[in-house]
């Protein structure tokens, strides 16, 4: 029998066990090129927070429970593994050292012991797989200016390693043509992120049993500060296929050995992003499916979600396939009918989905985790609630900004009638990055409990074009934050009044974090309460602290240098407007944080504290940039909850 109960009291059998039990994610897929064999890099918050290879199809740990597969390069990680004709090769994060592994045999290192430096994005010769070429970053120097980045030569054999090509910032994406006999590869330097001005290059191989050597490099597609050119891989031996987003979003191109020329594979630019940007080594996001040049499977973000094209090469044309994931992540070649990536629906638990496409008819959707059953999710679906896409504008200028609503959702209760719900707003992290509209059970633990739940993709988020990306640059922290309290303050007034405007509470991780701590001094009246993750507070202190990959990325977010533009960093820290935050404030950080270090969250709790206002403050011990581990991942959640509980008077 439904029951009559205010937002925010309802019963949930959404626990925090429950979210933990989801907690096992796929962080990223990966085939072996011989066998097909398809593997998923696995995060076990109850064993740590380690990564471990797991054989998809089988459900079996390929490593064991001392093996923690992960790589730090550039900090976020990511393509810690790779597999060649049934041999694994793996990063490993307790020494950083590169590892073999043969079925039925212990790892071995194949690296040199050097702590210092890191391992990622491997990529195997197809004739000599003993010879891999791979990221190498150097933290002999730990100062983000003298961390060196390279592309280095592993020799499996003779467990040695060797540079291959130096001289940018930055490097990644090694990958070889099927016959081994040209290399392509990403690379970008400073100020630039990957998804500003990068690069491709390809170069000639010479190869023999121990050593290889490149020649005839040329640079053929991205430009520095303008065109960013990304995620190569070779549809034979002559086709290069990548994405670049010189049309103003990410489309397919193009690049032909045999001519030298690169160009759009697509006959007319589609204003859809067909890539995100590369926070981590490991993203994917499309595919040939022969190895002759003629087909490539993409996703794409159309109206807030992902969608599949099947893509002519040579003809130019795309068709969309009928795809019930609205997140499609990590997609990889399996044969030449078939891709496999992590799929994700409004309803369901994450899974790792072969697609097969049968002589480029109808996709045939077969879910391939042997685990899949445990994913089940513990509830009725009738407690699961759905996004609504909403595109508002901002009032002075017509630009868009765009959210996802999720709406107070329990089969068991109603609310009292003229009753709004309390609503909690998300800032993501990046802050070039997006919220995604696929289930994700943090947010189903509040929506069921009677909150209402609000995603804001504010200007300078991902996946709708390089312009809105570009809306953040110079004006981080006045752009995002007014975004913010835009969608608070239109959802709760007509024609939508879907929230209560006196209990929206803000939340956000890292950036997002630091757009939650902005938005509590610019705009006092809007929101009731705040919760900062490991956010920022001091952009100057930022600047000195943080790490090498973005490192200067704030610059470009800001308007210039804390040299060049001090009023600005000094204006848009919230460490310096502390005095104007009212609403109360939960502060939870991470020990071991190299991104956003502590120094980060004491300024601002010290800072309020010395003015009695009200701030919790809880630090988790071993943890760095996000919660890895599953007795802090509870906490973390139960503490938020009780933290909105207690400031909107919800408490039974």
């Amino acid at each position: 029998m439904t029951k009559t109960a205010a937002y925010g009291t309802w019963t949930s059998p959404i626990t925090t066990d429950v979210v933990l039990k989801s907690g096992a994610k796929a962080e990223e897929v990966f085939v072996d090129p011989i066998t097909s064999t398809i593997y998923h890099i696995e995060q076990r918050p109850s064993e740590g927070g380690r990564l471990v290879i797991v054989d998809t199809e089988k459900g079996e740990d390929v490593v064991g429970k001392d093996w923690n597969v992960r790589s730090a390069v550039h900090e976020y990680g990511g393509a810690p593994a790779v597999a060649y004709d049934g041999v694994i090769y793996f990063s490993n994060f307790k020494d950083n050292r590169v590892y073999r592994l043969q079925k039925g045999e212990a790892p071995e290192p194949i690296t040199p012991e050097n702590p210092n430096h890191r391992y990622a994005k491997l990529a195997v010769h197809p004739k000599h797989p003993h010879l891999i070429v791979a990221i190498r970053e150097d933290h002999t120097d730990p100062r983000p200016s003298d961390v060196v980045n390279i592309l280095c030569l592993i020799n499996a054999h003779e467990k040695t390693v060797a540079p291959l090509i130096t001289g940018a910032d930055f490097y990644s994406s090694p990958c070889f043509t099927p016959d081994g006999e040209h290399i392509a590869w990403q690379q970008w330097f400073h100020p630039d992120m990957p998804w500003e001005g990068a690069e491709i290059h390809v170069a000639e191989v010479q190869v023999d049993e121990r050593s290889l050597a490149l020649s005839d490099a040329k640079h053929v597609a991205g430009k520095r500060i303008d065109v960013s050119a990304a995620y190569p891989v070779w549809a034979s031996n002559d086709l290069l296929l990548f994405v670049s987003d010189e049309s103003g979003y990410y489309n397919p191109w193009a690049y032909s050995v045999a001519s030298g020329r690169a160009a759009p594979v697509l006959s007319k630019p589609v204003n859809e992003d067909f890539a995100a940007p590369m926070w981590r080594l490991g993203y994917n996001f499309g595919v040939p499916l022969d190895l002759e040049g003629r087909m490539a499977l993409y996703t794409a973000v159309k109206k807030g979600r992902n969608v599949l094209y099947l893509i002519s090469i040579r003809g130019g044309t795309l068709e969309e396939l009928e795809c019930p994931y609205v997140n499609v992540e990590s997609v990889q070649r399996v044969t030449y009918e078939a891709v496999v990536f992590n799929g994700q629906k409004h309803d369901e638990a994450e899974h790792i989905v072969l697609c097969n496409i049968k002589e480029y008819a109808k996709p045939n959707y077969t879910v391939v985790n042997a685990n899949a059953d445990t994913q089940t999710l513990p509830f009725a679906r009738a407690y699961v609630s759905v996004p609504r896409s909403i595109t508002l504008k901002v009032p002075e200028t017509g630009e868009d900004v765009h959210v996802l609503f999720y709406p107070p959702t329990n089969p068991d209760y109603v609310a009292p009638e003229g009753e709004r719900p309390p609503a909690i707003l998300n800032v993501h992290g990046g802050p070039t990055n997006r919220a995604f509209p696929g289930l994700k059970l943090t947010i189903q633990y509040y929506t069921s409990r009677g909150f209402a739940w609000l995603d804001v993709n504010y200007g300078g988020s991902s996946g709708y074009g390089r312009k809105y990306i570009k809306r953040l640059e110079g004006k981080w922290g006045l752009v995002d934050v007014q975004d913010c309290a835009l969608a608070a303050e239109q959802l709760a007034a007509p024609p939508y009044s879907l929230i209560d405007a006196q209990r929206v509470a803000i939340t956000g991780r890292s950036s997002g974090g630091y757009t939650v701590l902005m938005a509590l001094c610019s705009y006092p009246d809007t929101f009731a309460a705040g919760t900062s993750s490991f956010g920022i507070s001091d952009l100057i202190t930022l600047g000195q602290f943080t790490h090498k990959f973005e490192s200067q990325y704030l610059f470009k977010l800001v308007g210039g240098t804390p040299a060049e533009v001090p009023e600005a960093y000094k204006e848009r820290s919230p460490v310096n407007k502390a005095d104007q935050i009212k609403a109360p404030l939960l502060v939870l950080q991470g020990s071991i944080d190299a991104v956003v270090p502590p120094n980060q969250a004491e300024l601002i709790v010290s800072n309020i504290k010395k003015r009695n206002g009200r701030v919790e403050y809880v630090v988790f011990e071993g943890e760095g940039h996000g919660w890895r581990k599953a007795e802090n991942i509870r906490t973390a959640l139960k503490k938020e909850l009780a933290f909105y509980e207690d400031v909107f008077g919800l408490r039974k």
